[in-house]
């Protein structure tokens, strides 16, 4: 499915249909901390209230543990994105407390499945935000 997305947003500068019509898209370019192999996830951002900021979430649709990506990007503090038709690299920083709540209520509102996650990670695991500033 993944690579299904991550063909289509880069046919349609950054856009995607299906489940993700209409929301803000990204691929993150990372590499695994074990295997060393670069992978790409396609997920959805909140954009900051600075231009050079994005918010991604370590959701993985509710699961009870992370993402891969989540350990390799706050292990690399680095990462490469692709937005629209733009491929930049970013600093990666974790959200915290206030803010990180903040942040995930404000995710959130905008696209109810993220209450949905929180719901299912209750008591589970926080579920992660991480700050993509772009250097």
């Amino acid at each position: 499915m993944n690579t299904q997305i991550i063909e289509e947003f880069r046919a349609n500068e950054g856009r995607v249909g299906g489940p993700f019509e209409g929301a803000p898209m990204i691929l993150v370019h990372h590499v695994g901390r074990k295997s060393g192999k670069q992978t790409v996830a396609p997920l959805m951002y909140l954009p900051g209230d600075d231009p050079s900021v994005l918010y991604i979430f370590a959701s993985k649709a509710g699961a009870p543990t992370n993402p891969a990506y989540y350990y390799n990007l706050v292990d690399a503090g680095r990462a490469t994105v692709e937005v629209g038709t733009e491929t930049f690299d970013v600093a990666v920083t974790e959200v915290t407390g206030a803010d990180r709540d903040r942040i995930y209520a404000e995710q959130a509102s905008r696209y109810p499945g993220f209450a949905d996650y929180e719901e299912k990670t209750k008591g589970v695991r926080v579920i992660p935000v991480l700050k993509l500033t772009r250097v």
